[in-house]
């Protein structure tokens, strides 16, 4: 039976979303990335911000460069440096002279199973900004908040005229963020939920791949949830003697695209290292178990 084709995309489009703010769609597609890296241009005057420009493709660049029409680019902001966040902040530097702010530079061998989101080698900021330090121009004002876990290199942006935060891969409506190690860090990116969940100035979310969250607090109280409720199923799991990650996964992600299980792992391999610090499971080897007394 054939398929209905997927309804197109508005790749290469600014859209205005909201006050202030415009996005433009990477083509990117991917289990990953949903439907693309959503890049978002702030200010509706004569200076703009570009957040998370993206992956280095010309199309996607010449979208942006579209976008900005006659104002300045006066800051590119990364909320971290996976290769789908941050490579096109360089060319894009390159052609507007708009210095690269944002997150600190990180780059790792090796950062799991995911291909797509290696981390971008190239990302040269000309300032990093730490948590609570802010760029503005006209009409608009972006406050990092560092939100590590998901890596450590991770910042929000919070802008502070309409109440909006820009979210990065730290909460997506549409999936669960992957916490890799060793980067990825379960314990930071739990106490980041909790951070953001306090944060009752912030009224929507923009996440990096996703639609908007207009419920934010109600959705981050639900991701603290059901990260407790991976950690119950992982005690759980290895009490019934299922020890190995690959042992688990299929039982714990039943129903969720093979592809994603090797990505899967890495986050309850997270899990599990966050667990072994509060002393409720122990490592032999490959295998997990419990400390006498837990069972």
């Amino acid at each position: 039976m054939q398929r209905d084709a997927e309804p197109e995309r508005p790749y290469a489009l600014a859209e205005t979303i909201a006050p202030k703010v415009r996005r433009v769609l990477a083509r990117n597609p991917s289990p990953f990335t949903y439907t693309g890296t959503q890049t978002y241009l702030v200010g509706d005057g004569a200076e703009v911000a570009v957040i998370d420009p993206g992956p280095a493709q010309e199309e996607h660049l010449a979208a942006i460069l579209e976008a900005l029409g006659e104002a300045r680019l006066v800051a590119i902001a990364c909320t971290h440096t996976h290769r789908d966040h941050s490579p096109a902040a360089a060319p894009l530097s390159a052609r507007t002279g708009a210095p690269i702010i944002g997150c600190a530079p990180l780059t790792l061998d090796d950062d799991g199973p995911r291909a797509d989101a290696a981390f971008d080698a190239d990302y040269r900021p000309s300032r990093v900004l730490a948590d609570g330090e802010s760029i503005s121009g006209e009409g608009w004002t972006l406050t990092a908040v560092a939100t590590p876990g998901h890596t450590s290199n991770h910042l929000c942006f919070a802008l502070e005229e309409t109440g909006a935060l820009f979210t990065g891969d730290h909460v997506m409506g549409w999936s669960t963020s992957v916490v890799s190690p060793p980067d990825g860090d379960m314990s930071d990116y739990l106490a980041s939920l909790a951070r953001l969940y306090e944060r009752t100035q912030d009224t929507i979310y923009f996440p990096a791949h996703g639609p908007a969250i207009t419920k934010p607090h109600q959705l981050v109280r639900g991701m603290l949830g059901h990260r407790r409720s991976r950690e119950r199923q992982i005690l759980r799991q290895i009490e019934a003697g299922n020890t190995t990650i690959p042992a688990m996964v299929p039982l714990m992600y039943k129903g969720v695209d093979e592809r994603l299980w090797p990505a899967a792992g890495r986050s309850v391999l997270a899990h599990l290292i966050d667990l072994e610090r509060r002393d409720l499971v122990m490592r032999c080897g490959d295998a997990w178990r419990l400390p006498e007394g837990i069972a």
